[in-house]
């Protein structure tokens, strides 16, 4: 398994016969300025996006076309983006599970807030939400944008998910003190990644507190476009 860093909220993670793309905002990032992003979304089968906001919704539906990947959400964002021209996947709701190949990827809650600019007015998109993603004998929870929250102790509870990939960056999201304090009371990680960090100058830039409060873990700092090799 790879999981790769788009910078900000966006992921390549290559698990099984999959490779997902999960929030892929690449044109207007500046952690993708210079970046290929050719090769950033490469043999792309699907991808997944969490809630509606620019930040990692725009160029989707573009993206989606390009690619041929069929693009899945929570039924009013997967809706919106198929209507944009995005290839149909799934438009499922929290709780359901699609199966891509030999994966699995279960749309759970987040806590946040999901519109998009339609026709020069926000328009909401559904809940906000995250992933659980089950492949190669591993389960990743993709926690989307989101505070903490009492949801997180089922999830937990019930999907064991070894690593994590959660927003850390603060103002948003959680922080970094927060994911710690989520980490050590309703998960059991091995690895953690987190994310929406570094981005803008209103967000953490350093993931160094997480790392020194969650010593048994492997918290991994992503570098954009460098391979976690898992």
């Amino acid at each position: 398994m790879n999981i790769i860093w788009l910078g900000h909220a966006g992921f390549r993670i290559e698990i099984g016969d999959q490779v997902l793309l999960i929030d892929p905002w690449l044109n207007g990032n500046p952690m993708m300025e210079g970046q290929d992003h050719g090769a950033a979304v490469a043999g792309a089968t699907h991808i997944l996006v969490t809630h509606g906001h620019f930040d990692h919704t725009n160029g989707v539906a573009e993206l989606s076309r390009n690619t041929g990947a069929p693009l899945s959400g929570i039924v009013e964002l997967a809706g919106r983006l198929h209507a944009d021209g995005a290839v149909e996947g799934h438009a499922f709701n929290k709780g359901g599970t699609i199966t891509l190949g030999n994966v699995a990827v279960t749309l759970v809650p987040a806590s946040h807030s999901s519109t998009m600019p339609v026709d020069g007015r926000s328009a909401y998109m559904g809940m906000e939400t995250g992933f659980v993603i089950r492949g190669e004998g591993r389960t990743i929870y993709v926690s989307g944008d989101t505070s903490i929250m009492a949801d997180m102790d089922w999830i937990g509870d019930l999907y064991k998910p070894d690593i994590g990939i959660l927003s850390a960056g603060g103002y948003y999201t959680m922080d970094m003190a927060g994911v710690a304090y989520a980490a050590k009371r309703y998960f059991n990680f091995k690895t953690l990644v987190p994310c929406h960090y570094r981005t803008f100058p209103a967000l953490e830039q350093s993931a160094e507190g997480l790392i020194r409060a969650l010593p048994d873990v492997d918290v991994i700092e992503p570098q954009v476009m460098q391979p976690i090799a898992l």
